[in-house]
């Protein structure tokens, strides 16, 4: 590297804060302040339910985007107690009680059987299960 590039690269990285920010100061020089986020893009206006046609290559078959993502959660396999609940925080925000909710009414849905029908199947039989178990 040539070396005004080397006296570049030197200047250009953030120093620790401490001693350097008040020589900093007293030099003329000054931190810019920090870059604000993006814009976020307003969603387009709803004309109602015949405006909703499939955006998506996938969203023919009558599973959302975030129902999908839940079929495919649930095919991993977990090795510890309490990591599929905090994988759930963090994939989807939700609680593990409001994810077990909507991944139940999503086993109900024949187009959830459709698309994964072995995993569906599977999920269905536990359900079942566990429900005998409870009645006994």
């Amino acid at each position: 590297m040539p070396a005004d590039a080397t006296e570049r690269a030197a200047t250009d990285r953030p120093e620790p804060s401490g001693t350097t920010d008040v020589a900093r100061r007293e030099a003329g020089r000054t931190v810019p302040p920090p870059r604000s986020a993006p814009a976020v893009e307003a969603a387009p206006p709803d004309d109602g339910p015949a405006a909703q046609a499939p955006e998506a290559p996938g969203e023919t078959d009558g599973l959302t985007e975030r129902e999908r993502q839940i079929l495919a959660f649930e095919q991993q396999w977990w090795k510890h107690a309490g990591a599929k609940e905090q994988a759930i925080r963090d994939t989807f925000g939700l609680s593990a009680t409001r994810y077990y909710q909507l991944l139940n009414a999503l086993l109900d849905q024949p187009a959830a059987l459709a698309a994964e029908p072995v995993l569906v199947g599977r999920l269905r039989r536990l359900r079942s299960s566990r429900a005998r178990n409870r009645r006994r």
